[in-house]
This record gives C-alpha cells, structure tokens and sequence, in this order.
C-alpha cells in the first residue's frame, strides 16, 4: 500500500505541474500534505515534518545558492563573461572554435545558472558565427554543452547543492569527480556532436551583431575574469591544500578549516569581486547592490521550489516510506546507482526542468544514501546526470534553444534533445565507471 501511496504522489505531482501548470511550490505543498495524511502520519506531525523538511534544506543550501546568484549577475553584467569568450575566441581561432565556445561556457558556467548563462551568451555566439560565416548550431551547441552540463552536475548550482545536502556528500570530492566526468561529455556531446549538425538551422549570417555587448574598452582584463569565476574553487581547493601540508599548525588548520567552507569561499569571492568587477571599474556600490538585489529576485522562485521538494522528502522519512524503499532497494538486483539515474531520468521526461527533476528525486532516492557500499558522491552525479536526460517539449531550455536559433521543433528535438541525452548517458557511464575504480 505504502508503494502505491508513493507512485500516486509522484504522478500527481507531474500532473498538477505538467498538465494542469499549477506552480511547482504549490505543486509539492499540496503533495506533501496528501502524502502524510495517506500514509496515516497525524495532521500535526505532518505540518511539523513540512516545516522541518523545508527548513533543514533551505538551510543548508539558500546562503550559498544566493551569493552564487549574486555572483553570476556581477561576472554578467560587469563584461567578465563577454571578455572571456573573446579571449577564447582569439586563442583557438577558427578551426577549433567549437572548442573555445567549450571552455568559455565550461568557466561561465561555473557561478552562472543555465538560463542566465544562455541569454548572455547567445549574442556572442551570434557574433562569431557570422564572423566565421559558420552555422549557428555549429559554433553555439558546445557553448550550450557547458552551460548545461555545470548546471546539472557541479556546485554551487542549485539541484548539486540541494542534493549534496541531503546525501551529505563531500562537496569538494563531488566537485573533484564532477569535473572528471563532465569534460569528456562536454567534448563528446559539444565539439564532437556539433559536427553532426552544420546543415542543421539558420547560418550566422542571417544575423547582426549584438548591440548589446559592452565596448572593448570596457571590458575588465581577462585574468580578473576568470579568477572572478573560478576563485571559490581556487579557495576550497587551496584550502585542502594548506590542511595537507600545514595542518599541523594551529592558525593554518583553523585558516584552512574557514576556506574550505563553501559558504565562506562564496562570501569572499563576492566581497573580492565586488571590488575587482565593480568599484575598480567606476561602477557605484548603490548600482552593484541593485543588480545583487535582482539576482536574488531571480532565484527566489527556485529556492521555495527546493525547500518545498525537501519538505517532501520529510514526509517520506517520518512516514517510514524511506525505509520500505530501503528494504526493496536492498533485495534487488539493479546497480543502485543505475537506478538512481533511471528514475531521475524518468522524472525529467515527466517534468520538464532538471532542477525540479534533480531535487523530486533527492526525496524519492533518499534511501539509497544508506544502501551498503553506496558512494553519496556519485550518488549526487548519477541523480544530476538523469536530470538532464531528453529534454523535450515541456522544458524552457528547449524552447530557449528553439527560438533564439530559428529552429524547427524537429531540428531542436535532433539538436539540443540528443545532446542534452548524450550529456546523460556519458554522464551515467562516468559515473559507474568511477565506482569501479574507487
């Protein structure tokens, strides 16, 4: 009974978002209540479950999902990301500009949120197709690749973070193992896909240059950049680094124990990048701290999604619906992290967004964290992995991708649907060949 309760939650929840658009908020309040009172929790222990679910979640992740959003608005509006991928542009030249799209979206897409990352990004793949007089499928997929790649696989982004957190993984080892894993996908499933689809759209002639990307002269240097971008994983890392080799000395260990917090890493890349990115450029703090206010605007929606999703997966613990789950994963014979990827990749087709989809699945496969010989780690990569598995319809970045390169949607579904499905299945492949070898 309690695994039918549990299958009919899961298709309501995709029913009421997909087929009846209620919000996903409301969407999983509304299930989370059904939930408990289906799985005779008492009416009272299930409001205190959906405050403790979406307290706990939000409480370990919000600070962090916040000052990332904060972050990626700074590294956008300041040119940083403008000034990188022409950088990159002018390293590689125009045989091997697919891969410095690549790169570019590679160290955008580290503090940048996909959708973010992609209205930024778009005019400058605009801009060197036509320069390259190079189809726009062509030049852009890699760039996209990236992009969505670090959004479903890499901290600080918001479905690793939440997942990160409810698995208590080690964030720098999943980071560590994430990289290992995304940049073969992002090569395969970028400049090696792309190469299939040069007849595939529009040429990047049939547009104009962007008006609005910001004058040459107004760009920051290119190492304050990419140091803006990548200094949280400069920090953490040095972090380790400093405990490996100097931890025997107190103020190094107590230095070092700071860094390696992500909260900690976050703050100071933003207070370093206020500076670097925008008071050192004559840009007034007042007008900083508007877009940071923006940025925050941006994510709210996101972060009641994931501390909604966190309330119900309390519900399935406090109900010991996580215990029969864990008792039926225990007896059966699927690797556990193929499993875990077979359902997320089963809820992204249901429900459109790989966050939504990532985190839905962080409540349903939290018994697997307690599976014997289970790495949280991977755990955290293979569900991140099935989370952006066969975009389609249902999915805004398909339509992103649709309407800002003219497509049809037969070319979308040959274009971003298999690279997005790609990007899946080599990431499953990573990760199931890592547990062997761990």
């Amino acid at each position: 009974m309690t695994i039918l309760v549990l299958i009919f939650c899961i298709l309501l929840l995709v029913a009421l978002i997909t087929w009846a658009k209620v919000n996903a908020f409301l969407a999983f309040l509304i299930v989370s209540l059904l939930a408990g009172l289906f799985l005779g929790m008492p009416f009272a222990t299930v409001i205190t479950s959906i405050n403790k679910g979406l307290g706990d979640t939000l409480g370990s992740v919000a600070i962090i999902i916040v000052l990332g959003a904060m972050l990626g608005k700074l590294v956008a509006e300041s040119g940083a990301a403008q000034r990188i991928a022409h950088f990159m542009h002018d390293l590689f030249g125009a045989k091997y500009v697919t891969y410095a799209m690549a790169i570019t979206g590679f160290i955008v897409g580290i503090p940048l949120y996909y959708n973010v990352g992609f209205i930024l990004l778009v005019p400058i793949i605009f801009s060197v197709a036509s320069s390259y007089r190079l189809p726009l499928l062509y030049v852009g997929m890699p760039m996209l690749t990236a992009l969505s790649v670090m959004h479903g696989f890499l901290p600080p982004h918001p479905s690793p973070m939440t997942l990160i957190s409810v698995f208590h993984a080690d964030i720098v080892k999943t980071f560590s193992y994430g990289l290992i894993i995304a940049i073969p996908a992002i090569i395969i499933a970028g400049p090696v896909f792309s190469t299939t689809l040069k007849k595939t759209g529009p040429n990047g002639l049939q547009f104009a240059k962007s008006s609005a990307a910001l004058p040459a002269h107004e760009l920051p240097g290119i190492v304050n950049s990419i140091l803006s971008s990548l200094l949280p994983v400069v920090l953490i890392c040095l972090a380790h680094l400093l405990s490996a080799f100097f931890g025997q000395t107190p103020f190094i260990k107590t230095l070092a124990s700071w860094l390696a917090e992500p909260i900690i890493a976050m703050l100071l890349t933003l207070i370093i990048s206020t500076y670097t990115l925008g008071l050192q450029k004559s840009r007034p703090l007042a007008k900083i701290m508007d877009g940071y206010v923006c940025a925050v605007k941006d994510i709210a929606m996101v972060l009641i999604i994931i501390g909604s999703a966190g309330a119900l997966k309390q519900i399935f613990v406090d109900s010991r619906l996580s215990d029969v789950l864990a008792g039926m994963l225990i007896s059966s014979t699927m690797h556990p992290l193929l499993f875990a990827w077979l359902a997320t990749a089963c809820l992204r087709l249901c429900l459109g967004s790989a966050t939504v989809a990532g985190v839905t699945a962080a409540g349903v496969l939290f018994p697997i964290a307690h599976h014997a010989g289970v790495n949280t780690n991977l755990l955290v990569l293979a569900i991140g992995a099935g989370s952006l598995f066969g975009s389609h319809v249902n999915d805004t970045a398909f339509w992103l991708c649709k309407e800002y390169f003219r497509l049809s949607v037969k070319e979308t579904l040959r274009s971003w649907t298999v690279m997005e499905s790609l990007v899946s299945v080599i990431g499953l492949a990573g990760v199931l060949l890592l547990d062997c070898l761990l």
